[in-house]
């Protein structure tokens, strides 16, 4: 397995959760690696990513300033931590890992690995 989600659960809004994703040591330190979610008849939509070195990322509008992205680079994880949770934040959550992207690309279709997805549920 080369990509490993956990942490989901119920929250409430308001709250704060962290994800984490637990990745094959190629993967980690080498390619830009991501957080999706996808809600209920919805398309998987972009949350935010980060550079292999672990110094840059970048969210989507609609988590920034509540979402932080980081890599432990002993564990070979990532990691989301959300904050000031809303139920809009509802949706599966999955890992993803690109070789050939930046971490700017919000397009799911350019990343080659996923990991399974974890749910996560903001009650109000």
């Amino acid at each position: 397995v080369q990509l490993q989600a956990s942490g989901g659960g119920l929250a409430q809004a308001g709250g704060s959760l962290r994800l984490s994703c637990a990745a094959s040591g190629r993967i980690f330190n080498n390619y830009v690696m991501g957080w999706f979610r996808q809600a209920p008849r919805k398309e998987r939509e972009f949350v935010g990513a980060i550079n292999w070195s672990g110094y840059t990322t970048n969210y989507a509008e609609s988590v920034k300033g509540r979402a932080t992205i980081s890599k432990n680079k002993v564990e070979n994880t990532m990691y989301l931590q959300m904050s000031s949770l809303k139920p809009e934040d509802t949706a599966v959550y999955f890992c993803a890992a690109s070789s050939s992207s930046s971490y700017r690309e919000t397009d799911p279709s350019k990343y080659d690995y996923w990991g399974q997805g974890t749910q996560v549920t903001v009650s109000s």
